[in-house]
């Protein structure tokens, strides 16, 4: 069965992709979404003079809106209505994946199968409005006190920012999820890379501008490029590297028949964490810059000794953000993956690991042996995220856009859409043997 289905990945062709009605159709629905999303991120939310909000954002380069408007593809720097984008989802999908380990009532939901999941997608759903809300009125109290950004500052401007921007995510987390279910790919993460991608012309317009006018060195120019080329080849590398643990499942005997005797594969991703300890890590350092931006008259001279030493490019940023990816590489890795509920699964269905008593020393073994991957698996995060790092510390080259986290965003999410189309179109040619065998079976 493996070398049939390896025949027929290697037969794809567009020939095939011409004769997937289904996946063109789908391809066709995810495209649209996405259009209607980049449409939102140039409708301007109301009360906002855009001569001042630009003046703002110029002087607030480096901080955490900076990244904030390279995730959300611009949105943030016209304050359009899904300027929030789909972040307030992210943090509600990883606080409630914490009280999944935290609550009783919450991890026995999460094992009542699709039901459970159903209720916790929900809780999910709740906590995204209440947190796009808390932000949203954040934003707007954060302009007010940012000089004439706001035409008419006031209680209304309040209520109208929370609902603009609540709504804005509540519409972008209800696409992302039409594009799962009805799309190619999985939704949010796509909504995320087309904003990354959105930006990604400008900042390299944006670098051949500084090295045409000087700002920038030739070979500046071209070390920044083989940068990301080597990159992009070190993240394809890792993102597809895994240990697999061999699990084998014993004979049964069910009457006069045998059955089991299979060996399977348990696969642990050297990267289990995916993008969030960059982005979390880079949120925390770079908060201090966007209070110290909002309030630059009136910002206390500690804030503003802490953002200096904390600034894109000083050491003491690069250390305490490698330790920040180091730790939420532990901890999300320790959320999303539980070795004794995965042990636990194996002893149910009869598997084991050769070698390895089911059970506690089975927990224990596999705690053992993804541990050691989440240090490969944080060095090279922290790698990717600092190397262009350097280039901000040794040549002020500060595009978001081109840094190893939007990167690691880019071909993660490429690397997943292409998987499920390559799976479509297995299926669809498995259908047509299925139903050409049948039409032979027919006529003999």
């Amino acid at each position: 069965m493996a070398s049939a289905a390896e025949q027929l990945a290697a037969n794809l062709n567009f020939s095939a992709f011409g004769k997937a009605t289904e996946l063109k159709q789908r391809i066709l629905f995810t495209l649209g979404v996405l259009v209607i999303y980049r449409l939102g991120t140039y409708i301007p939310m109301p009360g906002i003079d855009p001569n001042a909000l630009a003046q703002m954002m110029s002087q607030s380069t480096g901080g955490i809106l900076d990244m904030f408007n390279m995730l959300a593809g611009g949105a943030v720097g016209r304050m359009a209505i899904f300027a929030l984008n789909i972040m307030p989802y992210i943090s509600a999908s990883i606080i409630m994946q914490l009280m999944t380990t935290v609550s009783p009532t919450l991890e026995q939901l999460k094992k009542e199968g699709e039901q459970g999941r159903k209720q916790i997608n929900q809780y999910t759903r709740y906590g995204t409005v209440a947190l796009a809300a808390v932000q949203a009125f954040g934003i707007a109290i954060g302009l007010e006190n940012s000089g004439n950004v706001v035409v008419d500052p006031g209680f209304f401007f309040r209520i109208s920012t929370v609902i603009t921007l609540t709504g804005g995510t509540v519409l972008l987390m209800w696409l992302g999820e039409q594009i799962t279910a009805r799309g190619i790919g999985n939704g949010i993460s796509l909504i995320i890379f087309t904003g990354i991608v959105a930006e990604f012309p400008r900042a390299l317009v944006q670098a051949f501008e500084m090295a045409r006018t000087g700002a920038m060195s030739g070979f500046t120019l071209f070390a920044l490029l083989a940068m990301l080329c080597l990159v992009v080849v070190v993240i394809v590398f890792m993102e597809r590297a895994q240990r697999r643990l061999l699990v084998q499942y014993p004979k049964r005997q069910v009457g006069n028949k045998m059955f089991g005797g299979e060996t399977s594969h348990l696969p642990l991703k050297i990267n289990s964490a995916g993008v969030i300890p960059p982005i979390f890590a880079s949120s925390l350092l770079l908060m201090p810059a966007t209070i110290a931006s909002f309030n630059a008259q009136s910002a206390p001279g500690w804030l503003t000794d802490i953002t200096a030493l904390v600034a894109h490019g000083k050491p003491l940023y690069m250390l305490l953000y490698a330790a920040g990816i180091i730790f939420f590489c532990f901890f999300y890795t320790a959320i999303i993956i539980n070795p004794t509920d995965t042990a636990d699964n194996l002893k149910k269905y009869g598997g084991f690991i050769p070698g390895i008593r089911p059970g506690k020393r089975t927990a224990e073994y596999i705690d053992y042996v993804l541990t050691r991957l989440t240090v490969l698996g944080a060095i090279y995060l922290t790698g990717v995220c600092l190397l262009p790092e350097f280039m901000i510390a040794n040549y002020g080259v500060q595009l978001f856009a081109l840094g190893g986290t939007s990167l690691l965003i880019i071909v993660s999410v490429t690397m997943d859409t292409v998987a499920q189309i390559q799976s479509h179109l297995l299926a669809h040619q498995y259908e047509g043997l299925i139903k050409k065998a049948k039409l032979r079976g027919a006529r003999r």
